[in-house]
């Protein structure tokens, strides 16, 4: 079957709403023949002398080309800065409302087309999805934490995607007896009930999207506040709930953000947001009050500054900070004394970050500043904080990331060569002098490359928690004898489907940028699979910003490639963290452009040490991360033959000068302010959206949330929409708005799947590896 339609010329919008229409028909058809395993042909062809209208010609068949993609109107839109002009034909798609008929009309022909070309993988998709599933333990508990009387866990249910929160009492519980690595929560016909305190799937019914960021138990353990988004646009609401009831204890405290602590058993403190989605004010509820009657502890009015929260190990204080990207002051609370309200604890100086914390009657203090850019912990005592101890002096090979008091010991979190460090030190009794800490215990580990983050730990107790993870170690909760150096593993994520560890290699390589840094790269592949004859596919993650270190951690899905002989790779690239505080500060601003030269050196090592080709070669980002890959796209597009960008912030010099967006005030320390020249010409010459221009591109990917409060849904749209317009080859572009989601996409433990699925099945497609049954491994 064949048909021809044929559109004749029309003037401005009126004309492409209608072929816009028609098109949307057209793929709807397309993807329904599909469907239904018919061998059909379809073609639109499209006459016009406007520039607004584009000539489509849609075909489907088991033999002839994928249907060519929408293309975007062109609406020219002019900006003017220091003398240079910029044309946007795609300003067009930026709808803060997210209402606008002819925006909604286009993504959703974008959805169309990628369900359409997608398609004929959709079988080998759906087997990829119940592989990735099948490793998944779907009912399981999480790593039960003692607080006070009850284990508190998350509890996963077949078939749920949510998960519900769980505690059980502790049987003959004293609350002065020590705890033990060995302690267990029990369980069994004999043991205390479980009692269900929230069923998020319950909660979810009625969203397309849910998610709890914040899940907090009173000190007396009588009730629960927790912080829900619905939309994906992290404006969240909070709720205060009756623990063994679930009743509503008041009213909900609504457009909050996730910060959220107690304050004592009967009041809470949270943080709100300014139109610009900043958090601008700190808040104290009390139960049983109206929302409207609250009382503001501090409004940070300064647009380059945010507000945070934190809560003390020993849950004496609160602490209230206020930071921008290199400055950070704070504020205490005694939860004791409420009505003193915040005080300053460490002042506002620019260039100077703090971090607090409180045990006994010293306040804890990392703090950093240009000289002491690797940060030194400090100390000073509750009554005058004036006077300060060096505890840990700054180094300049050893990064401290952050600290843990307990009440006999202290934890540091630190980097030295690219790798987490844990040490730990013993401290005086409470009321002795404080003196520089010497002779720390430090944990061992044993990959090459791997991430640890810590957990929440009794205060009172000896007992350290932290989780673990590699390449080839899924993750796993320990209890660390911090007086014996004894460690137990209390809980390692369940990967069914027959994984064995020992079946995998990790590997920890160098690479040589072009001003000679040398960049680490995490690896990992199956040994029994590769060749490392330059024939195997590869996947190169990189990030890259806010001093972030993507350390390697294990994730079960990606054993779907690994499984099907794929090398996969951490670029470890200036601009995050990893490396200490130099390593971001030489990745920013105008050393921006060093993220994307490590990235492209990493990608020319692999290649020259044979672990992969150009030809077997793709790389992965989102969100800053997919600044990177639109900027190395655009350097360097014939290293890569697929690329995945997701909610890639992609338009940067235009986001940037445009301070009514959420977070372009507090960025302009990040990335430069470009009202400035200097900045602007400098930023120009990166923004992937500017730099789009007539050449090969490889296979891309690209996915927005049409509620990402983060990175504006119009962004990657545009890039897309330009990449259609200028690129002279014939690679696919997919591009896939999820319309009911934010940043971080669906928010389901099975959607998340599907999402990782339909990546890796481009992926594979883009390197003509789906087999031809689209059923089985390679």
């Amino acid at each position: 079957m064949r048909m021809v339609m044929r559109i004749p010329s029309h003037r401005a919008s009126r004309g492409v709403s209608f072929l816009n229409l028609v098109q949307q028909l057209v793929y709807l058809l397309a993807v329904l023949l599909s469907s239904i395993g018919a061998s059909a042909s379809i073609t639109v062809l499209a006459s016009s002398s406007s520039s607004e209208a584009a000539a489509a010609a849609v075909t489907m068949s088991q033999s002839e080309p994928p249907l060519p993609p929408p293309m975007a109107k062109k609406v020219e839109h002019k900006m003017e800065m220091f003398g240079d002009v910029r044309v946007d034909n795609y300003y067009w798609l930026r709808d803060d409302s997210r209402s606008n008929p002819d925006v909604l009309s286009y993504l959703q022909q974008e959805n169309n087309y990628t369900q359409f070309l997608m398609s004929g993988t959709k079988k080998f998709e759906d087997e990829l999805y119940a592989e990735m599933r099948g490793r998944l333990k779907e009912d399981d508990i999480s790593a039960p934490e003692r607080k006070g009387p009850y284990y508190y866990y998350r509890r996963t249910l077949k078939g749920k995607e949510y998960v519900q929160h769980c505690r059980r009492l502790i049987p003959n519980f004293e609350a002065e007896a020590p705890l033990s690595v060995y302690d267990t929560m029990p369980t069994g016909p004999d043991a205390p009930p479980e009692h269900v305190i929230l069923d998020e799937n319950i909660k979810a019914q009625n969203h397309d999207y849910y998610s709890i960021a914040a899940f907090k138990v009173s000190p007396n353990n009588k009730l629960v506040a927790y912080a829900e988004d619905t939309k994906g646009n992290e404006i969240y609401t909070i709720h205060v709930i009756d623990a063994e009831t679930g009743a509503p204890v008041g009213l909900p405290l609504v457009n909050v953000t996730a910060f959220l602590e107690w304050a004592g058993d009967e009041a809470l403190v949270y943080i709100t947001r300014d139109e610009t989605l900043r958090p601008d004010k700190a808040w104290l509820h009390k139960l049983g009050t109206e929302q409207s009657c609250d009382s503001c502890l501090y409004h940070e009015k300064d647009d380059m500054f945010s507000l945070d929260l934190q809560v003390s190990e020993s849950k004496k204080f609160l602490f209230v900070g206020s930071k921008s990207k290199i400055t950070r002051f704070s504020f205490y609370l005694d939860i004791a004394k409420l009505e003193d309200g915040l005080v300053v604890l460490t002042p506002r100086v620019n260039g100077i970050n703090t971090f607090v914390s409180h045990r006994g009657n010293h306040f804890f203090i990392m703090r950093r500043s240009d000289k002491y850019f690797n940060s030194e912990v400090i100390a000073c005592p509750l009554q005058n904080t004036s006077e300060t101890t060096v505890l840990l002096p700054h180094r300049e090979s050893v990064k401290i990331q952050d600290i843990q008091l307990f009440s006999d010991h202290f934890v540091v979190y630190e980097r030295e060569e690219g790798l987490p460090k844990v040490t730990i030190y013993h401290l005086p009794d409470v009321g002795q002098p404080l003196k520089s800490l010497h002779g720390g215990q430090a944990v061992n580990f044993l990959d090459p490359a791997y991430s640890v983050d810590q957990s929440e730990s009794e205060f009172s107790s000896r007992i350290l928690r932290f989780s673990y993870s590699s390449l080839k170690t899924p993750p796993s909760v320990y209890d660390y004898d911090m007086k014996t150096g004894i460690s137990v593993l209390k809980k390692i994520e369940t990967v069914l489907g027959g994984f064995e560890a020992s079946n995998y290699v990790t590997e920890r390589k160098w690479a040589c940028a072009p001003d000679g840094t040398q960049i680490p790269i995490s690896i990992v592949y199956r040994k029994d699979l590769i060749k490392l004859d330059g024939s195997d596919p590869l996947l190169l993650y990189g990030y890259g910003s806010y001093e972030s270190s993507i350390d390697p951690s294990f994730k079960a899905s990606r054993l779907s490639l690994l499984d099907r002989g794929f090398i996969y790779a951490i670029a470890h690239i200036r601009g995050g963290g990893e490396m200490g505080r130099q390593w971001y500060e030489n990745g920013k601003l105008l050393k921006k452009k060093n993220t994307f030269t490590d990235f492209i050196a990493c990608a020319e090592y692999l290649i020259e040490k044979k672990y992969c080709s150009k030809a077997r070669l793709c790389i992965d980002g989102g969100s800053a991360g997919g600044l990177l890959i639109g900027a190395v796209l655009n350097m360097r597009p014939d290293l890569f033959k697929a690329a995945v960008a997701v909610v890639p912030f992609v338009d940067v010099l235009t986001t940037m000068l445009d301070p009514t967006i959420p977070l372009t005030t507090s960025e302009w320390e990040e990335w430069g302010d470009p009202r400035k020249e200097e900045f602007y010409f400098y930023m120009k010459s990166y923004s992937p959206v500017d730099n789009v221009k007539a050449q090969n591109y490889p296979n891309i990917i690209v996915t927005a949330g049409l509620n990402d409060p983060r990175v504006m849904y119009s962004e990657p749209a545009k890039f897309v929409a330009k990449l259609r317009d200028m690129k002279t080859d014939k690679n696919i572009i997919v591009f896939k708005c999820e319309f009911g989601a934010g940043h971080s996409s669906k928010s389901g433990r099975f959607e998340k799947l599907q999402e990782d699925a339909f990546i890796y099945t481009f992926i594979m497609k883009a390197l003509d590896v789906v087999p031809a049954q689209g059923s089985g491994l390679n």
